[in-house]
């Protein structure tokens, strides 16, 4: 190869890198926005609790059929459009959502939303790996690093549009904008898999004996394993942690938002010094670390009474989970070398029984106290620790 075929390969992955990160970042954009946003939505369309329900449970159903055939799909040489197509259907989802008059439309905009987005944004990660096959850890800790950025931006552009006198409606319809803006821009650059495999999929049937295969391996359910446990500690914690605050520490709602802002604004820093520490450090000596050092502090935040302390212990725990996914994902990525696409619907797959984890925890808090049942969190690092002996 040429210096200058080198330097345009080099050129184009590093843009390539930046869009699938801004895309990242847009994904979790939305998503802040519309968390911010559903009381908005709430009153403008007239929403019962009920029908937000099903708004949060119908769409990520459907979804979580479609993905996992998405993923192997994506394996199977159509990634670019994949990628491509999901992307306008996530605009287009975007605008029906700016639209939307009543609950029938909101609901239709999102079960479209929610598989573009694991075409659009789960594809892009596979392929940001696919580009780079020998930095995932790193590669996933900007992915993470931009969704952080996204989640943190969301509720602070809705305040904005607020405070200009827009509407919700306006700041969807400005993010649908800035999709299109990325799709065009992406669509200028190939899409290649450059990462060997030594059995490619030739045909679907093929891809899901690929899948059924990797699920018998046991260093790929060791990553799936992991991911599920350490998402106790991630967002299954951020979920219950305003609750918490409130039924259990006794603080009032503005307590409780300001303990999720420290929670959030410490992730958001251990992400951005996670990048440069694993250029230094073996990504799994740091999780061990950080696994024994949470093991310590956890308890110590459930027992310790006074608010000021418990919020810096929180503070310390959100920085200390923060490369948790990021290099649990890398190593799950780096175990299926050449398969990106299958690691969409492994993960898909592992969701399923993940996702029960927030239903159990409820019912045992609605059974014995929401306090008790913040000890099962211990579950994370003790899985890692155990998960991670020898390795």
């Amino acid at each position: 190869m040429s210096l200058d075929s080198k330097h345009k390969t080099t050129r184009t992955i590093i843009l390539l890198t930046i869009i699938f990160l801004v895309i990242e970042l847009l994904d979790e954009l939305v998503g802040g926005v519309g968390g911010a946003a559903y009381p908005l939505i709430r009153n403008d369309l007239h929403l019962s609790y009920v029908q937000v329900g099903l708004l949060l449970t119908i769409p990520n159903t459907i979804s979580s059929l479609i993905e996992p055939i998405l993923g192997i799909l994506g394996d199977l040489g159509q990634r670019r459009q994949l990628i491509l197509g999901g992307g306008v259907a996530f605009a287009i989802a975007l605008i029906f959502i700016s639209l939307s008059d009543r609950f029938f439309w909101l609901l239709a905009a999102f079960v479209l939303f929610y598989p573009a987005s694991g075409s659009f944004v789960s594809l892009s990660q596979a392929t940001l790996m696919d580009i780079e096959p020998t930095r995932h850890e790193q590669n996933m800790a900007r992915w993470t690093l931009a969704g952080s950025v996204g989640n943190v931006l969301g509720p602070l552009a809705l305040a904005g549009a607020i405070a200009f006198n827009q509407s919700w409606r306006s700041v969807f319809f400005i993010l649908a904008v800035l999709t299109v803006f990325l799709v065009v821009i992406l669509w200028k650059y190939p899409i290649a898999i450059s990462s060997p495999v030594e059995q490619p999929i030739q045909s679907f049937n093929d891809g899901i004996c690929h899948v059924i295969n990797a699920l018998k391996r046991r260093n790929v359910l060791r990553w799936l394993t992991l991911l599920q446990f350490s998402d106790l500690m991630l967002d299954v914690l951020h979920g219950f942690l305003a609750l918490y605050f409130v039924d259990v520490v006794g603080a009032s709602n503005t307590q409780a938002s300001f303990a999720i802002a420290v929670w959030l604004g410490f992730g958001l820093l251990g992400d951005f010094l996670l990048i440069p520490l694993l250029e230094k450090v073996q990504g799994l000596i740091y999780l061990r670390l950080s696994a024994i050092i949470v093991l310590c502090l956890y308890p110590a935040f459930l027992v310790v009474s006074d608010l000021n302390i418990k919020l810096i212990v929180l503070g310390f725990l959100g920085f200390l989970n923060a490369g948790w996914y990021s290099i649990l994902q890398g190593r799950l990525y780096t175990a299926m070398l050449g398969q990106s696409g299958t690691v969409m619907t492994l993960n898909n797959l592992a969701g399923f029984v993940g996702g029960l984890a927030p239903l159990a925890l409820g019912w045992v808090a609605q059974q014995y106290g929401l306090q008790p049942t913040m000890w099962i969190l211990l579950a994370a690092p003790i899985a890692l620790l155990i998960g991670l002996f020898k390795l």
